[in-house]
């Protein structure tokens, strides 16, 4: 065999024209923003709380920080922003930090990185779901007992959108999205032109969380404040995952929703800091400093609670970050041959559907396991996507090294520095988490590169077996006979009689025997002979009355007896005019074709004649 020079090109160049019919199915920017960025706009409502819980360490000194901090983690995102808008545009085929590291850092740094996003984005889905839960029990104490199901009907609620189309969950959650971002801004902007607090009666009667007080704040605990606020920046990845679900031109698009995405967030994560220090909030059991922001800012009435219901929902829905960005990314993995090819598969609207089932399938498993408690999954969140962030920022500095465009150095510095920040950030928070379960974080990272590793192996074994990379020997004609199952006379034999003969060389029909119904065999046989088809009928006998292994047997002595011959079963079967109707069928001919496969080597052609519905006769 001779070495193929070429591949087979498997998408479209740039320069192709768009097809419309996918394109309906494609997001515009500010589709996506409301379908990959719930899950980074959510987490202001804990970012900052997560914060103010760590400085409060420190006493009232120690909240003070609380503003440089989010500076610091508002810089950062700057920085991640800018990254990742130059992924973008280098990396158009989506994939983010596993596209960046695929490239620059290798194989196994890549999958490493693809492991981390894919732990992060599963992870999400159970935390989004579960802190939307907490908040929606907290309102209705009631529904308490019930959270585990809850979580659940939310989970098949978002997969079901999901399942749809990106673009139909987009629509579907471009309003609570608004709602929610227009609670927060209205939170900023009323709060800074208020003097005091409008109120207090969320947090009156709970005991504070303020430490005790303190002069002076060491730098591993503003480190950890830092490593605590970083968890707002979940998500900042998920556009440039998946550049390949906006409408051309899809870079611009997905540049224009990243920007837009870390505006948003830098705004909201530097005005709700303020605020807290403007109005000298300290954490307290069992309100949220959003909600005593909300409190303070507007006042104990219906806003109050228009934010604390549009928190609880876009909560719940910030899962969606993980059905948009994940399929895309398992989509890519099989595409390069780590995960099973199913992943890469389209439905009609452009769905990763495999991609989502397994997503979901894998979430309500998290779900279950940790009774719907948001604290069981929270110290393993976040780890993930800080390893994905450096990097994917250490990848972007070696490809502005090897490119050398202009203002190279001035990028790769930029690039570095993120690294740096956000290495910094996943050391701390995994060291500090360690022992609160990040360990399995630790530990499922190296499983899945190696189940990666496993699947590629296979892939490659795969692959010389089937000699694929050279040019196979030329095709020739092999004489071939064609056996049809048959149990009764009907047009469905006919139809099947039909094909094998206009397909084969000889045509053999095989009905197994029962020794219990010799009558039904006996009158099978006087009216084949009647019919006189020009197909011989042979019997197959079968004491045990198994309906598979006796047309396998067949064919295997048949294989042995003639070598070189191709064997074909044409196994016919009655499509029902409706779903319902497959309840009534037999299974026969599942039966005999999985007989059939697992024994011998004999192709299997299962011929389907469709019943029309009554109204169609």
């Amino acid at each position: 065999m001779s070495v193929l020079t070429s591949e087979p090109t498997l998408e479209a160049s740039d320069g192709e024209p768009p097809d419309p019919a996918q394109e309906q199915h494609k997001l515009t920017a500010l589709q996506g923003l409301a379908a990959l960025s719930l899950d980074a706009m959510a987490s202001v409502a804990y970012g900052p709380e997560a914060i103010v819980l760590v400085l409060a360490a420190a006493g009232g000194y120690g909240l003070g920080f609380a503003l440089p901090v989010t500076l610091a983690i508002a810089g950062l995102l700057a920085v991640l922003v800018a990254s990742y808008r130059q992924v973008i545009a280098a990396f158009p085929d989506g994939g983010g930090s596993y596209a960046v590291a695929k490239r620059h850092l290798g194989r196994r740094t890549s999958l490493v990185t693809a492991a981390s996003l894919i732990l992060d984005y599963v992870l999400n889905v159970a935390v989004s779901v579960t802190a939307g839960v907490a908040a929606l029990t907290s309102a209705f104490p009631a529904l308490y007992g019930d959270r585990v199901w809850i979580c659940l009907a939310v989970l098949v609620l978002v997969t079901a959108v999901n399942l749809r189309g990106i673009v139909d969950s987009a629509r579907a959650f471009i309003i609570p999205t608004a709602v929610f971002v227009g609670s927060i801004l209205t939170i900023i902007v009323v709060g800074l032109f208020r003097d005091a607090p409008a109120s207090t009666e969320a947090a009156a009667g709970h005991a504070s969380a303020l430490g005790a007080n303190a002069t002076t704040v060491g730098a591993l605990l503003l480190m950890k404040a830092f490593a605590a606020g970083c968890s707002a920046l979940t998500g900042v990845e998920a556009v440039a995952n998946a550049v390949p679900s906006f409408r051309a031109p899809a870079r611009k698009r997905a540049q224009r929703t990243e920007v837009a995405l870390g505006g948003l967030l830098g705004v909201m994560l530097i005005g709700l800091s303020v605020l807290i220090g403007r109005f000298h909030l300290q954490p307290v059991e069992g309100v949220t400093v959003l909600a005593q922001l909300a409190d303070a800012s507007l006042g104990h009435n219906w806003a109050f609670y228009v934010v604390q219901f549009a928190t609880v929902v876009l909560l719940a829905l910030a899962a969606n970050t993980s059905f948009g960005g994940l399929p895309v990314l398992m989509g890519l993995l099989a595409r390069d041959n780590f995960l099973p090819h199913v992943f890469g598969l389209k439905a009609d609207r452009q769905v990763h559907r495999h991609g989502v089932l397994a997503l979901a399938a894998v979430s309500a498993l998290l779900l279950v396991f940790s009774g719907g408690d948001t604290n069981t999954l929270v110290p393993l969140f976040a780890i993930g996507v800080f390893v994905g962030f450096t990097l994917c920022q250490t990848g972007m500095v070696r490809h502005w090294r090897a490119e050398r465009s202009p203002g190279w150095r001035a990028k790769a510095a930029l690039n570095g520095f993120g690294a740096v920040l956000t290495g910094v950030a996943a050391v701390i928070t995994t060291s500090v988490k360690f022992t609160e379960g990040a360990w399995m974080i630790v530990l499922a990272l190296p499983l899945l590169v190696l189940l990666f590793e496993a699947v590629h192996r296979a892939y490659v074994r795969i692959a010389g077996r089937l000699g694929l990379g050279f040019i196979p020997d030329a095709p020739h004609r092999d004489r071939s006979v064609i056996i049809v199952p048959v149990a009764s006379l009907s047009r469905l034999t006919s139809e099947a009689l039909t094909a094998a003969v206009s397909l084969g060389d000889e045509v053999i029909a095989v009905t197994v025997t029962d020794p219990d119904d010799r009558e039904r065999t006996e009158a099978l046989h006087r009216d084949w002979a009647l019919w006189s088809p020009g197909v011989e009928l042979r019997d197959l006998p079968s004491p045990t009355r198994s309906v598979g292994r006796p047309v396998a047997a067949l064919v295997r002595r048949m294989a042995a007896d003639q070598p070189g011959t191709r064997i074909t079963v044409l196994i016919p079967e009655v499509e029902p005019a409706h779903m319902w109707q497959r309840l009534l069928q037999n299974q026969r001919g599942a039966v005999v074709a999985h007989a059939v496969r697992r024994d011998t080597d004999a192709v299997i052609c299962r011929l389907r004649f469709r019943l029309a519905a009554p109204s169609d006769q």
